[in-house]
């Protein structure tokens, strides 16, 4: 049996409730929310509006369900609040902790409407330099808040930043990609303007499920135009929300499925999932950080995510992961992590980093496991134990 420790890419093993609910959908409703009035495409839109729900209750933000649209996941997500929010000639405030998902746009924004991108500096231990976001929010149109560290695991001061961004009278658009379904109210991020979520990570729902809540009186302009199932007869976007940003059909199985994991993970209770992370994080943490000849990046900081990353004297971090799953049945992840300013921050942009998250099934046992494996490739002991 693998020791599963990627959950901070995908949440590859998840409850069983998610797969019945997306093959129940399939097999016994199949339709699309907002297309027709007979009874599938009925139950299609009430499965929808639950999910828009829980991820209300999940996110901590307030207010009509309808503010959140579906996209394919959070990258679209971010791509639609940047480009529909951002003009020709403002200023965009990013940090150096931030996803290639809002870095990659802020460059393009910059290449293509003349936006001036601001940086806000991080470092190693996960903090953010506040005085300096504060000189660089001046004339700001958005910052981007991201509540959680995906190559630290460290929490971000999200509080902190949206009221810098209020006196500065800038938007804000929190990405939630790492926080949904593992922090409590997702790290805070209901104090923004904007929040963008993807469905695979700790909301444990199927891959190519995202979506954007925008806060009423904040308008985003549609990335993409097309089909809505209402108002077809106007030329322009439906003025409401979701339709509004919603173009085409949406993934419906992955709104079935991705419902199925925000309820489990209410069931469960966040602060109940989060408090468990967070004590097999601290164990990994501190044995890891035990090992001759393995440095470990992430600060312990349990208020954040479970992840560790690490790095080894003895071998590069893609030779690390690959005997780690060939030799011990460890699946972790090498690499940038999509995050390549945070490892600027780290002086790992040149090698990447070995990254370990933990999520609501790793156990003991596992984190004993890789103990083992990492202390053995730092060429204290030899045996495998599979």
């Amino acid at each position: 049996m693998p020791h599963y420790f990627d959950f901070g890419a995908t949440s590859a093993i998840r409850p069983p409730q998610v797969v019945e609910a997306v093959a129940s959908f399939l097999r016994d409703c199949g339709a699309t929310p907002g297309r027709g009035g007979y009874g599938r495409a009925l139950e299609a839109g009430r499965i929808a509006l639950h999910c828009r729900r829980a991820l209300m209750e999940l996110l901590g933000v307030r207010g009509d369900p309808g503010r959140i649209a579906f996209f394919q996941n959070a990258t679209h997500a971010l791509n639609t609040a940047l480009w529909g929010l951002v003009g020709e000639g403002e200023v965009l405030v990013v940090t150096q902790f931030d996803h290639n998902a809002v870095l990659r746009p802020a460059h393009a924004l910059a290449r293509e409407r003349g936006v001036e991108v601001r940086m806000v500096p991080g470092d190693a231990s996960g903090a953010l330099d506040l005085e300096a976001a504060r000189r660089l929010l001046d004339g700001a149109r958005v910052l981007v808040v991201n509540a959680a560290s995906n190559v630290l695991g460290s929490r971000l001061p999200v509080r902190d930043l949206v009221e810098l961004a209020r006196e500065a009278g800038a938007l804000v658009v929190a990405d939630a990609a790492q926080a949904a379904g593992h922090l409590p109210a997702a790290g805070e991020v209901g104090l923004a303007d904007v929040v963008a979520f993807t469905g695979h990570k700790g909301l444990l729902g199927p891959q190519g499920i995202g979506g954007l809540w925008v806060r009423e009186g904040v308008d985003v302009a549609p990335l993409l135009c097309g089909g809505t199932g209402g108002r077809s007869e106007i030329r322009d976007m439906p003025p409401h929300l979701p339709d509004r940003l919603e173009a085409g059909t949406v993934n419906a199985p992955g709104i079935a499925g991705l419902l199925a994991g925000c309820r489990f993970v209410l069931e469960r209770g966040v602060e109940e999932l989060h408090a468990e992370e967070a004590r097999l994080k601290a164990r990994l943490h501190a044995e890891l950080s035990t090992i001759e000849g393995l440095r470990v990046l992430s600060p312990p900081d349990p208020e954040g995510v479970g992840i560790v990353t690490v790095v080894s004297d003895r071998l590069d971090p893609a030779t690390l992961a690959s005997r780690l799953d060939r030799e011990w049945g460890i699946e972790a992840r090498a690499g940038l992590h999509c995050a390549p300013e945070a490892h600027r921050v780290l002086g790992t942009l040149e090698t990447g980093a070995l990254r370990l998250s933990v999520g609501w099934c790793t156990t003991d046992e596992d984190v004993d496991q890789a103990v083992r494996a990492l202390d053995a490739l730092a060429g204290h002991t030899a045996v495998p134990v599979l």
